[in-house]
Formats: C-alpha cells, sequence, structure tokens
C-alpha cells in the first residue's frame, strides 16, 4: 500500500532531520523518506539507523533517498531513486521483490519509460517552486497533473502518481481533482506549526485513513 500522505525529510543537520521525522511520526504521517544530501557515508548511516528506529516505534515505512545500498543495508522499506541514480531495473535486483521503490518523473515521457518496470509508485513534480531541491525542473502546476495522469490512464500505465514540490495545505483538496494518488510534502510539515487535528484533515482530504 502506498500511503497518500508521505513525508520527505528536511534539515540543515542530520539531527534536524531526525527532529523532524520524529514530529512527522508524532503527527501521524506514517511514510517517511529520508533525503539526506551532502552527508558523509559515516553520517548517513548513522542517520539512516536512527530514523528507521523512530519510524519502527511509531509503525511508519522508512523509505532512503537514492542510496540503494543504504537501503539494502539498514533493510529499510524501500528506496526513491531519481532521473540520475540507478534505474528501476537495478534497484529491483539490489533491494529485493518485496521492497518498495518509487522513482521520480518530471514529465509524461519519464512517467511512460517506466511502463513495464517493476517501480511501486512514480514522484512526480515539481507542483510549484520549492526552496528544498536544487536544480528545479519545470514546474506543472496543476493542469501539468492533470494532462499527464489523464494521458496515463489512456496509456494504461497504472502506478500510483505522488505529487511533489511546495505544495501547501490549501493546495490538496484541488490536486485531488487531477486523480494523483496521494502527495509527499517537506516544508509543511518541517517548517509549519501543525496539530494533529491538521494532519487527520490532510488525510481526510486526500481520503487516506
Amino acid at each position: 500500500m502506498i500511503s497518500k500522505l508521505q513525508y520527505i525529510s528536511q534539515g540543515s543537520t542530520e539531527s534536524q532531520h531526525l527532529v523532524n521525522i520524529q514530529k512527522a511520526c508524532d503527527l501521524g504521517v506514517n511514510w517517511v523518506q529520508l533525503r539526506l544530501k551532502n552527508s558523509t557515508e559515516e553520517k548517513l548511516l548513522k542517520t539512516a539507523i536512527a530514523a528507521k528506529e523512530i519510524c519502527l516505534k511509531s509503525g511508519a515505512k522508512i523509505i532512503i533517498n537514492d542510496h540503494v545500498l543504504l537501503a539494502k543495508e539498514i533493510d529499510a522499506d524501500g528506496v526513491h531513486i531519481g532521473k540520475n541514480d540507478l534505474s528501476p531495473y537495478e534497484a529491483r535486483k539490489i533491494m529485493g521483490p518485496s521492497k518498495i521503490i518509487g522513482a521520480t518523473a518530471n514529465t509524461l515521457e519519464d512517467c511512460l519509460e517506466h511502463q513495464g518496470t517493476s517501480i511501486n509508485y512514480i514522484g512526480l513534480g515539481p507542483f510549484r517552486f520549492t526552496n528544498t531541491k536544487e536544480n528545479l525542473s519545470p514546474i506543472l502546476g496543476l493542469n501539468g497533473y492533470k494532462s499527464i495522469v489523464e494521458n496515463l490512464e489512456k496509456a494504461s500505465l497504472k502506478i500510483p502518481i505522488i505529487a511533489i514540490g511546495g505544495i501547501g495545505k490549501s493546495d490538496i483538496e484541488v490536486l485531488t481533482k487531477t486523480k494523483i494518488h496521494g502527495i509527499a510534502v517537506s516544508g509543511m510539515l518541517s517548517g509549519i506549526e501543525l496539530g494533529k487535528e491538521d494532519v487527520l484533515e490532510i488525510k481526510a482530504l486526500l481520503n487516506e485513513k
């Protein structure tokens, strides 16, 4: 089951990532992607192990961004690969048949390239400008998502689409009308003081239990 509300970790230090992951889990998020850039292998391993422990205690899935071998080493629930990372085939060989593999896409063509691969979901974006990612791809907006999802249906490509990139709480209801599966957020949970009731409201909008 691919969660409809996913948290992508954010923070200026490894410790801040863990604080924000704990916060997201405390709020009721059950899917966490550890996205830690510019860290040493030693610190990345230590942080990934700590993040997995937080998620285990909270009943949340832990997905590792980019680092397939690390995801395998700590027995994470899955891995999310970017356009310039390992191919889905290579990632599946490493992770095994039961693990989750997500992939980044920015265009309809990117999505169609995953037809016939064994990935479990596509992270499609960005919805709008976000400063959490460098070298941002062209912004999709509502019309972009609607067009891509409609064309994927025509191509009979049935992979859950997760919208990502600068999504705010006020965007969720209109995004769901594009027939995406769910959303991935970072700043909305890291930088804004939300309570459990806010997260329950967001889940209700996404029809997520």
